[in-house]
């Protein structure tokens, strides 16, 4: 830096290069020195200087030519010139005082070098003489590119005017404008307008190094940092305080509903809306679960703006096919773009409001305590406000906490749940069991008699069991009889039986059933009910990548392939349960590539599911989706039909068994293999990190159970450790000889292996196959452990 000139004048002697330093030593910005002769900018100098304008004996003269031939210096100004290659010269301090401080240069370098905070520095008229650059590349370097321009086309602000108005007060008062917030337009940046906060500080000739003289005004210092997230975090925040300390105060619903609205419009949100079941508003108690689609709601509050589609006051039910409908469905908050909506078509008035609002995003979240739905509260972002995202989701479902806590207050329920519908809710899972090698959600279509059930079922050896089935009849009683069924199959997928097995003894329950309600009076209406029934059985096993599946009267599940081909899976079709035809079950395995997806689903989905270009096929097409994605895309897919209503839809993802939780071996058939098992069960185990107390319990269940195999069994011999819900103890070989439990005597040698092990594990059991049988067991893992 102490190398270079002050400024650079041509042979006329018209400057024609312009330095930071001239800046501070002359008082000039670039933009007005650039052109100026020499004379003239010498003459102003020495005016300063003086304290008056020039006088005689200043400089004078067109140029250099006329009064410095060669290189010299003119003690008077403290100059001198250099030629330069061209036509031209050099300006320079004479006596060095250009060299700034090191600490000084080094400090302006890390200031104008990082990212996070843009320095701007601008003459008094606005334009910019510096802005940092971190790039630090002399091909891009942004303050030759923009110098010289005004501060408003630098930084796109949304009001330019207002920031041009609060840096020139900074430059007329000297008082500093720290952290002001003003909105800027997006450019590239994807997600909205972003927030930037703004700093200024005035730039003072010998501000710093005579603290009493205030100089000639040089400038203005503008810092800008991108702060877009962190007003959104408070954004949110504050919405949420307003709807805590708003929400709750009165005993009346629909004042309820209009302090929400108040709380977030238009802080937070462009449009409010609050819908309310309708037979909560008249002091009935709400019904449990899932909102069906015929159930009325009323419109309690609406702020930011008219909808002359559905003011105040109007009751309406919510039609199938659209997000609302979906989020009283599945009680999931969820947000919801307004561009291109395969929705439009279902609610084309609402649709058509939304759209005149000029709303592009929609925050979705159901009000539900306690299981039962009180309403939908629906916040839309209209213009150019910042759309929602996936964020917000936190913040909707607190509101909607909070306001379902104040509606219930002021409701007074007289009780939670009706009967039938506690019933159906109950006797279906509730959330989706977390499976080792599978993951799955489901779709339960509201409406219908409450008969379709599903499960999933984790069976030893890290498999896991999918079933669907749907009773056929509606009301309380299907769901009674759905649910024994349901319970039945979950017993019997217990005792770890083969597909077809387990259908065939569930066949003799469904037979048992229908017996009872025959034997009933007349008058009962079950006794003039015959019990009607379906259900397919699916077991995944991870470690051969196959399905074996069965069904009683129930349709095939489809195998989507991870490239999204769509096929029917070849299940021979058995008798319904209940009925009097009664053959033989059989089971059929297929492969399945990790990645597949299976969709398991109720028989009023079948001519959807047979048909390749229908709704169910495209909407099932791009396997790799969230699930539930895809149970929406399903939704939204299939037409409005009264046969559609409570139909099933379970979607399972196949995964390979991580490698990290199991290990395998074959072991020798002979004497050395009880040692052997110990050994490396003992080594595996101290991977896992499992304590020595289990540790030395499940060498004693691997001790006994190979020693078994090798006395009573055949070989092959082969052993299976599984660490996953619990600790899994499989041991394999080629005899189909039934292990069983014998209780020995005082003096008995032999006979306690099993008695042993059944005290050591949680479960014990045999699982037989064509080619010989596992004995497994499994283990409660405590929680610091695995």
């Amino acid at each position: 830096m102490a190398d270079a000139p002050l400024m650079v004048v041509n042979g006329a002697g018209a400057v024609t290069g312009w330095s930071r330093a001239a800046e501070r030593r002359f008082g000039l910005a670039t933009a007005d020195a650039l052109g100026l002769l020499l004379t003239d900018v010498l003459a102003g100098d020495t005016a300063r200087a003086d304290g008056g304008g020039t006088d005689d004996g200043g400089p004078a003269g067109g140029g250099p030519d006329d009064g410095a031939s060669g290189e010299g210096a003119d003690a008077r100004t403290g100059l001198r010139l250099e030629p330069l290659g061209g036509a031209g010269w050099a300006v320079r301090e004479a006596d060095g005082e250009d060299a700034g401080d090191p600490i000084d240069e080094a400090l302006l370098d890390v200031l104008f070098t990082q990212e996070r905070v843009r320095i701007h520095v601008l003459d008094p008229d606005l334009r910019l003489l510096r802005i940092s650059d971190p790039s630090m590349d002399p091909d891009t370097d942004e303050t030759a590119r923009l110098r010289g321009r005004p501060f408003r086309e630098v930084c796109a602000f949304d009001e330019p005017e207002r920031v041009e108005s609060r840096i020139q007060e900074v430059l007329r008062t000297g008082v500093p404008c720290v952290e002001c917030l003003y909105r800027a337009l997006p450019g590239d940046v994807a997600g909205g307008r972003r927030t930037l906060s703004l700093s200024a500080f005035r730039l003072q000739e010998g501000h710093r190094t005579r603290p009493g003289d205030h100089g000639a005004v040089l400038g203005v210092v503008v810092t800008v940092v991108d702060v877009t997230e962190r007003v959104r975090h408070q954004v949110r925040d504050m919405a949420l305080a307003a709807v805590r300390d708003r929400v709750g105060r009165t005993m009346d619903i629909e004042a309820t509903c209009r302090d929400v609205v108040e709380a977030v419009v238009p802080e937070y949100a462009d449009v409010g809306v609050v819908e309310i079941v309708d037979a909560v508003l008249r002091g009935e108690s709400p019904q449990p679960g899932p909102l069906g689609r015929d159930v009325p709601l009323r419109r309690a509050a609406h702020g930011g703006g008219d909808d002359p589609a559905h003011p105040v006051g109007d009751v309406r039910a919510v039609p199938p096919g659209t997000p609302f409908q979906r989020a009283l469905s599945d009680l999931r908050p969820r947000v919801v773009p307004v561009e291109d909506a395969p929705w439009a078509e279902a609610d084309p008035a609402r649709a058509h409001a939304i759209r005149e609002s000029g709303a592009h995003t929609l925050l979705l979240a159901p009000l539900t305590l306690r299981g039962a739905v009180l309403g939908l509260v629906s916040l839309y972002r209209c213009g150019d406000s910042e759309p929602f995202t996936e964020a917000d989701i936190p913040v909707a479902l607190a509101m909607a906490s909070r306001t379902a806590l104040g509606i219930d207050n002021a409701s007074r329920y007289v009780h939670e749940y009706t009967v039938a519908s506690a019933l159906q809710r109950r006797l279906l899972p509730q959330t989706p069991a977390p499976q080792p090698a599978v993951e799955t959600d489901h779709l339960l279509i509201p409406g219908g008699g409450g008969g379709n059930w599903f499960d999933t079922i984790a069976l030893p050896g890290a498999r896991t069991a999918l079933v669907v089935g749907e009773v056929g009849a509606e009301g309380i009683q299907a769901a009674t009889t759905m649910g024994q069924l349901r319970t039945v199959v979950q017993a019997l997928a217990a005792l770890d039986l083969e597909a077809d097995e387990l259908l065939a003894r569930l066949y003799d329950t469904a037979a048992r059933l229908a017996k009872e309600r025959s034997q009933l009076p007349e008058s009962d209406p079950l006794h003039r009910e015959p019990l009607m029934a379906s259900c397919a059985y699916v077991v995944y096993d991870p470690f051969t990548g196959t399905c074996t599946a069965a069904s009683a009267g129930h349709p095939a599940p489809l195998l989507v392939a991870p490239d999204g081909t769509v096929s029917t899976v070849g299940v021979i079709q058995g008798p319904p349960l209940g009925s009097a035809e009664r053959g033989p079950v059989a089971a059929v395995s297929f492969p399945v590539e990790e990645g597949s997806l299976l969709a398991l689903h109720s028989g009023a989905l079948r001519n959807h599911a047979e048909f390749p270009a229908g709704p169910l096929h495209q909407a099932l097409a791009h396997p790799d989706r969230p699930l539930r994605e895809l149970c929406d895309a399903v939704a939204y897919a299939l037409p409005d039909s009264p046969e559609l209503r409570g139909s099933t839809l379970l979607l399972a993802r196949t995964h390979a068994m991580p490698e990290d939780r199991y290990a395998a071996w074959e072991l020798p058939y002979d004497r050395t293999a009880p040692s052997t098992a110990r050994r490396l069960t003992s080594r595996t185990l101290a991977r896992w990190h499992v304590d020595d107390d289990t540790g030395d319990a499940t060498e004693l269940i691997v001790s006994e159970l190979v020693t078994n195999a090798v006395r009573y069994g055949s070989p092959p011999v082969e052993l299976r450790l599984i660490l996953d819900r619990g600790l899994t103890c499989e041991i394999r070989d080629g005899s189909t000889t039934a292990p069983y439990m014998k209780y020995a005597g005082a003096v008995d040698e032999g006979g306690r292996g099993l008695f042993i092990m059944s005290q050591l594990a949680s479960l014990w059991g045999t699982r037989y196959a064509p080619d010989g049988k596992t004995v497994w067991s499994e283990q409660v893992i405590p929680r610091d452990e695995g």
